[in-house]
């Protein structure tokens, strides 16, 4: 089996390209390129949030955890909707192909880094995570053998929704002072 390299499968994940995820999906050694998608992703959002008007390390290092611990949030999520709330009846799970698809679903997040110029901040964040979400479903489609693209939107879309609501829970607990 012929596979592509890290940055043609980053390419074909943003373009949402079914055949990569199934490529990802596959290959078991895919797995640290899926988590440096995902760090990648978390620190871009680091980074980005600067644009919020926080530029100091102690900042850039909690967006960068915030982001981080809302993907695995949605991670989770997904997992436990998807596999257990809401299988279809060909629907087999492997942890280690959930998480390699979606993994490469935060490649749109990369795009986060573009937050640090003045006047895009909020648009290179709403724009990324709608992105996301439509990566997300398609990882989703193909990992958990759905059929239903529906039933991918539904898994996805209320796992984004509660992982949202994780991340501003945790910006409001913890969040630094921004200066």
């Amino acid at each position: 089996m012929a596979t592509n390299s890290f940055l043609q499968r980053l390419i074909g994940a943003v373009s949402l390209d079914v055949a990569i995820y199934e490529e990802v999906e596959a290959d078991r050694g895919a797995t640290w390129q899926a988590f440096t998608v995902v760090v990648l992703s978390s620190v871009a959002a680091g980074v980005g949030a600067r644009g919020f008007g926080g530029s100091s390390p102690i900042n850039i290092a909690f967006f960068t955890m915030v982001a981080l611990m809302a993907w695995a949030a949605w991670a989770l999520l997904t997992f436990q909707i998807g596999a257990r709330l809401l299988p279809e009846p060909q629907t087999q799970v492997d942890v280690g192909e959930l998480l390699r698809t979606i993994g490469f679903a935060a490649a749109p997040g990369i795009l986060r880094l573009f937050g640090v110029l003045p006047g895009v901040t909020y648009p290179a964040f709403a724009i990324s995570a709608v992105w996301m979400l439509l990566a997300m479903i398609v990882a989703v489609r193909q990992a958990l053998d759905y059929k239903s693209t529906a039933r991918a939107v539904a898994v996805c879309a209320l796992g984004w929704l509660l992982a949202i609501g994780f991340a501003v829970v945790l910006g409001l607990v913890f969040a630094p002072t921004v200066t």
